[in-house]
């Protein structure tokens, strides 16, 4: 089961720059912040519309770049769950999605069993693991 943690400090979220060998800006702080208070799986487009109220001089090529950083140091994962879209999850940890395909919200699943995960299969070297199941949401069936 995952935990939701939400960091709401910024300093605890400097830290977790600085863990990394990261420096910290207010755009890289801003960003994690929303993605740790959002757990919604925005794109970057949400993230951007978001932003842009409280940090107008920010750009879309600053929230990409800086979501690439964050990526490739470990801070957020990329989910590629919808082929029209990137979506961005403060949880960098491997765990399952499940995509609505009525609403296109994209949820986490605690329930799924899933294999052990390993870092090593068969002689390569596992960096990234996803798994996505597609279907309609109990919200768009009428369920919740």
């Amino acid at each position: 089961m995952i935990k939701v943690v939400i960091i709401t400090s910024m300093e605890s979220l400097q830290q977790r720059l600085e863990r990394k060998g990261l420096r910290v800006s207010i755009q890289r702080l801003k960003i994690l912040q929303y993605l740790d208070q959002h757990r919604v799986h925005p794109t970057v487009d949400d993230i951007y519309g978001a932003l842009k109220k409280e940090m107008p001089s920010i750009s879309k090529t600053t929230i990409y770049n800086t979501l690439d950083v964050l990526h490739k140091a470990g801070l957020v994962s990329c989910l590629t769950i919808s082929p029209k879209e990137v979506r961005f999850d403060a949880e960098p940890k491997a765990h399952p999605h499940f995509f609505c395909l009525k609403c296109n919200r994209v949820l986490d699943l605690e329930e799924v069993i899933c294999p052990h995960i390993k870092s090593h299969v068969d002689g390569n070297i596992v960096e990234e693991v996803h798994l996505y199941f597609k279907g309609i949401c109990k919200k768009c069936k009428g369920g919740e």
